[in-house]
């Protein structure tokens, strides 16, 4: 089974309730988050037979994202017998897109905003694409690729899960498929079109996730050596500089793959979309407890019929 990557979404959090702009500020989850990321959790451990037991966990160091990410994190122990679960490694550079002055602003606020403060001193620009890909970038060089690494090299090989946010994983996802797999951009393009810079190529709902699988492509045959004439000082010559390459492909290539590249040709291509079938039957609570902030002290409703210890 190949190893896959999943690109996760995190629970709903406060301020998506009350339709706000969150971007980097630090929005909790609501109850019915917290929910939807336990649901998560155990989905994805059942179905490790397909999706590969997740190994590897990436988070934006926002709450909403840690709080998901550690949700499938405990989720995974007893997965292939583990007796430890994966870490959650947090990381500003897969936040949200920083809004600047826009953050906090109710949905369809912001132009009306613009218009009356942009000329202000103190009105600071929402964060740029450029600059959400140069952050994307610097994962990619600094920490996924020598997970992916690990991971398909791996027997037998484990997935790897980012938790982060709505627009940054479309940045993401178009940075991994330009980069492993520029030929699943057209599966989101709309009929005889291409996807353009600026368009979304999916869409996250509240711990959707899309998946991809990961492979390393085989490495191309060497070409067979030309024919020389028979002329024995030249074939003796041939003959020495042949042991010196292929003592130094023995070094760069050897057998066993104990030193092999560093960066093998890792190929993506797209399995699943925005899939929520773990969310089936939940429904929120009402009276408002459901959207209400998650509070960690609060007790379960287990626990208050949990058995009294034996006197």
């Amino acid at each position: 089974m190949a190893p896959h990557l999943l690109l996760i979404r995190h629970g709903e959090s406060v301020d998506n309730v009350a339709g706000l702009y969150a971007g980097s500020r630090d929005s909790s989850l609501t109850n019915h988050g917290v929910l939807q990321a336990r649901r998560l959790g155990s989905h994805l451990a059942d179905n490790a037979a397909t999706l590969g037991p997740i190994e590897h966990i990436f988070a934006s160091n926002l709450q909403r994202a840690v709080k998901t990410a550690e949700a499938v994190a405990q989720a995974q122990l007893g997965v292939r017998n583990a007796h430890t679960m994966p870490q959650v490694v947090q990381l500003p550079m897969l936040r949200e897109k920083d809004f600047g002055s826009e953050e906090g602003m109710r949905f369809g606020a912001r132009e009306i905003a613009r218009r009356g403060a942009s000329s202000s001193a103190t009105w600071v620009e929402p964060e740029s694409r450029q600059s959400m890909k140069r952050r994307v970038d610097r994962f990619l060089d600094d920490f996924f690729l020598a997970t992916a690494t690990r991971a398909v090299s791996a027997t037998p090989p484990g997935s790897i899960a980012i938790v982060s946010h709505g627009i940054i994983l479309n940045v993401l996802l178009r940075c991994l498929l330009m980069r492993f797999g520029p030929g699943q951009m057209v599966r989101f393009a709309k009929a005889g079109t291409t996807p353009r810079a600026s368009e979304w190529l999916a869409s996250w709902s509240n711990t959707g996730y899309l998946v991809l699988e990961m492979r390393v492509l085989p490495l191309a045959p060497l070409a067979a050596p030309a024919s020389l004439p028979n002329t024995p000082g030249l074939a003796a010559s041939v003959a020495e500089s042949d042991r010196g390459v292929q003592s130094v492909n023995a070094v760069s290539n050897p057998v066993d793959g104990s030193n092999a590249s560093s960066n093998p040709d890792i190929q993506l291509s797209v399995k699943l979309v925005n899939c929520t079938d773990h969310l089936q039957g939940l429904k929120k609570t009402r009276s408002g407890i459901g959207s209400a902030c998650f509070d960690e002290k609060q007790k379960t409703l287990d626990s208050f019929f949990s058995r009294a210890p034996p006197k």
